[in-house]
């Protein structure tokens, strides 16, 4: 394992058509800075332009090395870098036999980029040929012939994802169903159904933030009963998402004006799930209704 301090580098290739698209799009989920076919020409400034910032840790370099020269001049980086004392470096090779190869074309309707003129399949014979000193030097080839996208990130993931560095992670939100519903919401759950703090006039210009309200939304049977059983509901389903692929999960809590009620549960249901997620609190609406009372 790379030591913290030194710049965490993985270098994505392999044949074209086995999944590198799909590679770079789980490295950006794993927190990697992700560059797309840089000319390695350009390399050395990009490193200097990273040491100087240093806030960069983690990066992933789709390369291109169907050009011999391409191919030189990365070896060359390696090596150097390989021998400083500022990264550290591992290759991922993404392959697949030639007969999936051929079948994903075909199902594309795409040409190979070194067929253009010509058979396909003296394209993928000509960058299995490049490419096989390249994958030599890999320390971690992957066959994508069998799996599906999802498995392939899964296999990424299980490969570059640290354990401390959770990917998973939870937003919950409160909000107002005057306002609308937020369109980036995976679950949605209304809680108009319990009492309504706004109508008490002590509680009408405080929010579910506040003991007072958040004990008179809390402190009544229907609401305990309600939130047990939505909590479990949740620690039921969200394993399943996780294992799907989804990075994120959003849980949006409403009730009529974003304030009381939705802030309360919102509340509450973050600190629960933070016990074993990631969590992000945001409460959409909580203050709309003061912000129109003090322009009017």
């Amino acid at each position: 394992m790379s030591q913290p301090d030194l710049l965490n580098v993985v270098i994505i290739t392999g044949m074209s058509g086995a999944g590198k698209t799909v590679a770079v799009q789980s490295f950006e989920d794993l927190g990697y800075f992700c560059v797309d076919n840089m000319p390695p020409s350009l390399l050395p400034k990009f490193w200097e332009l990273l040491k100087e910032s240093g806030k960069i840790k983690k990066i992933a370099l789709v390369v291109d090395l169907r050009a011999r020269a391409f191919y030189d001049e990365i070896i060359n980086m390696l090596s150097s870098l390989d021998n400083s004392n500022f990264a550290t470096t591992r290759i991922l090779f993404l392959d697949a036999s030639n007969e999936e190869l051929v079948s994903r074309y075909k199902e594309t309707r795409r040409s190979h980029p070194l067929a253009m003129d010509g058979r396909l399949m003296d394209g993928i014979t000509k960058e299995r040929q490049l490419l096989s000193e390249m994958k030599s030097r890999a320390q971690l080839v992957i066959d994508t012939s069998n799996l599906s996208p999802r498995q392939l990130r899964e296999e990424i993931f299980a490969h570059f994802q640290a354990d401390n560095n959770p990917v998973f992670h939870v937003e919950v939100m409160s909000f107002g169903f005057k306002y609308g519903l937020p369109i980036d919401a995976d679950i949605v759950m209304d809680v108009r159904f319990l009492p309504n703090p706004y109508y008490v006039p002590a509680y009408r210009d405080k929010t579910g933030l506040d003991k007072a309200v958040y004990d008179y939304v809390m402190d009544r049977p229907t609401t305990e009963t309600f939130y047990a059983q939505f909590l479990e509901m949740l620690q039921l389903i969200m394993p399943g998402y996780e294992k799907e692929g989804k990075t994120s999960m959003t849980i949006a809590i409403g009730c009529t004006g974003g304030q009381h009620r939705s802030v309360a549960i919102a509340d509450r249901l973050a600190k629960d799930l933070a016990k074993d997620y990631p969590v992000d609190e945001t409460h959409r609406d909580m203050n709309k209704r003061k912000e129109t009372v003090n322009r009017s």
